[in-house]
């Protein structure tokens, strides 16, 4: 049995639960958050506590029970506090900027890399356009959006120049040794 999947889910204060059919829809003061259940696993609400059960005892229901017990309690969590990620650009000439919606991206190419946020995320550059902040209320579209513009500049282990998550450790290597 799953030991995640059996932990009830405690609704805080401001949250608020709608469960209708599979659908469980999560409302809170970061946004609004909505969920399709599989047909195996069932969603009760039980006074300020969500309970996550299976309807059968099927190697899919066994599979999906904690991790659908997860989003959800990732859907409480988000719209109660909201997630965020921290990302850091290093590098001679390597800066970001917000133009609208969006993320303008000088990374060392010849052009400039133009990212569409999507709806739902947030990002804040500072004003030096060498820390960029990403938050929202859904962690798994907080984290792709995050994951997409390192992608265009990864640090590099050489100078560590690029674009690296605040507090990640780049192993830098040697150059090459002069005979």
């Amino acid at each position: 049995m799953s030991r995640v999947g059996k932990a009830p889910i405690a609704i805080p204060a401001g949250v608020e639960v709608k469960i209708a059919g599979r659908t469980v829809t999560v409302k809170g003061a970061k946004g609004e958050s909505v969920w399709e259940v599989p047909e195996v696993i069932s969603v009760a609400l039980e006074g300020n506590q969500l309970l996550v059960g299976r309807v059968k005892e099927t190697k899919e229901a066994r599979s999906l029970h904690g991790t659908i017990r997860s989003v959800i309690n990732n859907m409480v969590v988000g719209v109660e506090k909201g997630y965020v990620k921290d990302l850091e650009i290093s590098g001679v000439g390597y800066k970001a900027q917000m133009q609208g919606t969006t993320c303008v991206l000088s990374l060392g190419f010849s052009h400039e890399i133009n990212y569409e946020i999507p709806a739902g995320v947030t990002v804040e550059v500072n004003k030096t356009g060498l820390e960029v902040k990403v938050s929202g209320h859904d962690k798994a579209l907080v984290g792709l959006v995050a994951s997409r513009i390192r992608a265009f500049s990864p640090a590099e282990p050489y100078k560590g120049k690029g674009v690296k998550y605040k507090g990640e450790q780049i192993r830098r290597k040697e150059g090459k040794a002069v005979a």
